[in-house]
Order: structure tokens, then C-alpha cells, then sequence
């Protein structure tokens, strides 16, 4: 009797576990259209293969060793193994097709691997998809499974990708390349069919504005103010207003209408965030003891101070005029999505935009008073980011991954609207998707000046 009730705690947890195992009630059952694994319990092809399974490499004398690892695995028995060697030029690849893929679907695709004696897994160990038609030809670039976390001693690469519409197989690819010394194991290899990823629609709104003459910061930003609310049927999320809206039309110096943050401007902005029921972005001028930085504020749907960004990049004039630069690139986090904060003349420069984008931001405000359309654009292409300006001296426009205008405001039109959905894949002619693309193909960490 005794041991029976020992027992109850652990069918208890066996149950558990079970239905977590589950659907929920009312979803479809997850659909594996493959699972790889046990590659030690597998038979063999001739050569010493798993069977079914290939190797690659674009050249033979650039192939790395391929073999079957009878006992590391992430789970049951025995893993794909890749060895560089000592060439510092090796690449390849384990590779197996996959028929019975349905064109339009959904797939979440996920491999696990561990190395040794790689020094930037992130740069020469990459597992991909490779979209086919009933010919066997690709129909676009791989999608690369970018997404990694650490998972004891291995590493989980996931990616999840919508099939083309013609596709019918799809060729998994598993590599190492570039490592010279090093080793990868691959295993745990699945593809499922997954739900499409839900919309993330967001409702960007931008201003084109020049106060003229008002003599004082708080005219100048209450203009700013009345332009955004006649504009208030429009239901914006967020809403992007010009560096400096304490300067412009003020004639005042930079020292002259600084403040602090929190301070009068971010009440105002707070109370038109509240009353728009919207997120606000602004430039102003802080002072902080005597320390002046031009800043961009963000104001949330409820008034409140989300937080600051300080212009690290000062052009002449303003250090001319007693600004100091910030040494930071905060991104935060909305109801919609993850932003970061530029100034002016921040935009001049690839480092600032790249920082926000490592740190995950999906679209960059960008308060400016006057620069280059085409660098604005560029950030947003390498970046792949949404970029969104307000200005006086250049357009004031909101600009999509690829370097297109969504929407621009102009002195006719003072007010611009795009909606915008940051979960929309932008699958480029000849590139692919360079969301993914763009991280895995740069190469961090090469030196890129000379001391100076």
C-alpha cells in the first residue's frame, strides 16, 4: 500500500507532462512533416552515410570531413558530424530533402548543434531551408534559421517560414564553414507545419511643421500640438515630431530653452500622448545640471515618460553651442514593438542605426531638422528596419525595409499616416529576406578603422 502512494506523485507529474504534451482544446494537432534524430540506431547507405542523407561542398578541395557520431547527440543516440581540419577555407554541408511540403504553408523548422573550437558560431556554423518546385529547382534564397539560444552544451536554431506558393520540397542544409580547427554536431533536426505568424499592425503618424516666430518654446511646441490633434480622427499609435521643437521659430539660444526631463515640454507632450491615446516621440534641449544635450523624448499612450535618448553624434554648431553628446542607444519597448531614438545628424553616421537594430529594434524615430534623404533611406535597407523622420529641411517621410516611402508629409499635407505590419516578411527580388540575411551574413567584430 505504502508503495502505491509513492507512486501517485509521480503518475501525478507523468500526467502533467503528458498534457502539456496536448493541443489545447479546440486546436489542431501539430503536424511533423519530418523528425531526424537517433542517427546512431539508423541504417546506413554505402560510404557510411545516414541513409538518406548527403554531403556538399563547392569545391572538393575545400570539403570538410563528414562523419556519423555514434555517441554525442541532444537526444537518443548519435549525431552529424562536420570537421573542418586545418584548412581555413572549408565549407560544407549535411543535406536532406523533404517531399510532401504543400506550397502557402507554414513551417517552423528547428535544428540543434554544439561545437568545439569555433570562434564565432554565429558567423560559420548556419542551418537553412532551401524552397523547391516539382522539378527540384530553388524558387528563392534559403531562409536561414537566425533565431539561436543556448540550450545546455548545445544550441537551438529555429527559424519559421511560409513556403512558396510553387514549392513541393524543401532541401535542409546544415553547415560549417570558415572554422578552421573546428567541429559542429548536428541533431534533433524537425520540420512541422506551424501557424502562420499573427499581424503586428502599428499606425505610424509623422508631421511636417515649422513654427515661425513664436518667440517662446511653449508656443512653439502648443503649435506643434494643435497640428497632431486636428489630425486626432486618424487613430495614430505613435507619432513623430522634428528635433528642437523648443527651438524652432523661438530665436532662442540652445542654453536659453533647455529644461529638464521630465520637465514642462514632456508634461505638454504627455498630456497630447494621453489625449491622442498614442506614443510620442520629440527633440528638445535638456539640461542637466549644466550639462545641455539635444534629446528625443517618448511619451506613452498614458503621459508618462517612457524614456530618453541623447544625440551622441553633435555636428559643429551645436558643440559650438555647448551641447554635450550622449554615449548611449537605449531601444524600448512598446505595446507594438521595440523602437529606437536617432537625432539628426546621428543619421550621418552607420554606427547609430546599427546599434539600435542589434538591440532589437524594429523601427527607428527620427527627429531631424535637415539631412540626407539617402542615407535615411540607407539606414533603413542595411538595417532592415522602419525608419520614420519629422523635419523642416528635408522630407518627413516614413521609410519601409526595402528604402520605399509609405507616406510623406509636406507643407500641403502637414500630416502623414502609414499603417505598418512589423510581422510582414519583405521578401526581396534576387536577395530574399534580408531580415534574417543581414545578421548572419555580416561579419561583426573585423576591424573596420585604424587607430587614430
Amino acid at each position: 500500500m505504502l508503495a502505491r502512494y509513492r507512486l501517485l506523485p509521480l503518475l501525478a507529474a507523468l500526467m502533467t507532462v503528458w498534457s502539456g504534451m496536448m493541443p489545447a482544446k479546440g486546436a489542431e494537432p501539430v503536424k511533423t512533416v519530418a523528425h531526424f534524430r537517433d542517427f546512431g540506431r539508423e541504417p546506413q547507405a554505402p560510404g557510411g552515410l545516414p541513409a538518406g542523407w548527403t554531403t556538399w561542398a563547392p569545391r572538393p578541395e575545400i570539403a570538410p570531413r563528414f562523419t556519423l557520431d555514434d555517441v554525442a547527440a541532444h537526444g537518443g543516440r548519435g549525431a552529424l558530424r562536420i570537421e573542418a581540419g586545418e584548412n581555413p577555407a572549408a565549407l560544407g554541408a549535411w543535406r536532406r530533402t523533404v517531399d510532401k511540403i504543400t506550397g502557402g504553408r507554414t513551417y517552423r523548422f528547428v535544428a540543434y548543434y554544439r561545437t568545439r573550437n569555433v570562434a564565432r558560431p554565429g558567423h560559420s556554423v548556419f542551418a537553412q531551408l532551401g524552397w523547391q518546385d516539382a522539378k527540384g529547382e530553388r524558387l528563392r534564397l534559403p531562409d536561414i534559421a537566425a533565431d539561436v539560444r543556448a540550450d545546455g552544451e548545445w544550441n537551438r536554431a529555429e527559424c519559421v517560414a511560409t513556403a512558396p506558393a510553387e514549392a513541393r520540397s524543401v532541401l535542409i542544409e546544415l553547415s560549417l564553414g570558415w572554422a578552421r580547427g573546428g567541429t559542429v554536431w548536428w541533431d534533433d533536426i524537425s520540420l512541422q507545419e506551424a501557424a502562420a505568424a499573427p499581424r503586428r499592425p502599428v499606425r505610424v503618424m509623422t508631421v511636417y511643421h515649422r513654427p515661425q516666430g513664436t518667440g517662446d518654446p511653449a508656443a512653439s511646441v502648443a503649435a506643434f500640438c494643435r497640428v497632431v490633434e486636428s489630425a486626432a480622427a486618424k487613430k495614430p499609435d505613435v507619432v513623430c515630431l522634428p528635433e528642437g521643437v523648443t527651438v524652432i521659430g523661438t530665436g532662442k539660444t540652445y542654453a536659453e530653452v533647455s529644461e529638464p526631463v521630465p520637465g514642462p515640454t514632456t508634461r505638454t507632450l504627455g498630456a497630447l500622448a494621453r489625449k491622442m491615446n498614442s506614443y510620442v516621440v520629440a527633440g528638445l534641449i535638456e539640461r542637466d545640471g549644466a550639462t545641455l544635450y539635444n534629446t528625443a523624448v517618448l511619451l506613452g499612450r498614458d503621459g508618462g515618460l517612457v524614456g530618453r535618448y541623447r544625440k551622441t553624434q553633435l555636428p559643429q554648431a551645436e558643440v559650438e553651442g555647448g551641447l554635450t553628446p550622449g554615449d548611449t542607444f537605449p531601444v524600448f519597448q512598446t505595446d507594438f514593438g521595440k523602437v529606437g531614438l536617432l537625432v539628426c545628424w546621428d543619421v550621418q553616421f552607420p554606427e547609430p542605426a546599427r546599434a539600435l537594430a542589434l538591440a532589437g529594434a524594429e523601427m527607428i524615430l527620427l527627429p531631424i531638422w535637415g539631412g540626407s534623404e539617402t542615407l535615411t533611406r540607407a539606414r533603413a535597407i542595411e538595417n532592415h528596419v522602419f525608419v520614420v523622420t519629422s523635419s523642416y529641411d528635408m522630407k518627413t517621410f516614413i521609410v519601409d525595409p526595402t528604402g520605399a516611402v509609405r507616406a510623406e508629409a509636406t507643407r500641403e499635407q502637414p500630416v502623414a499616416v502609414a499603417d505598418l505590419d512589423l510581422a510582414q516578411r519583405i521578401l526581396q527580388p534576387w536577395i530574399g529576406d534580408m531580415k534574417d540575411r543581414t545578421w548572419k551574413e555580416r561579419r561583426a567584430g573585423l576591424p573596420v578603422e585604424a587607430p587614430r
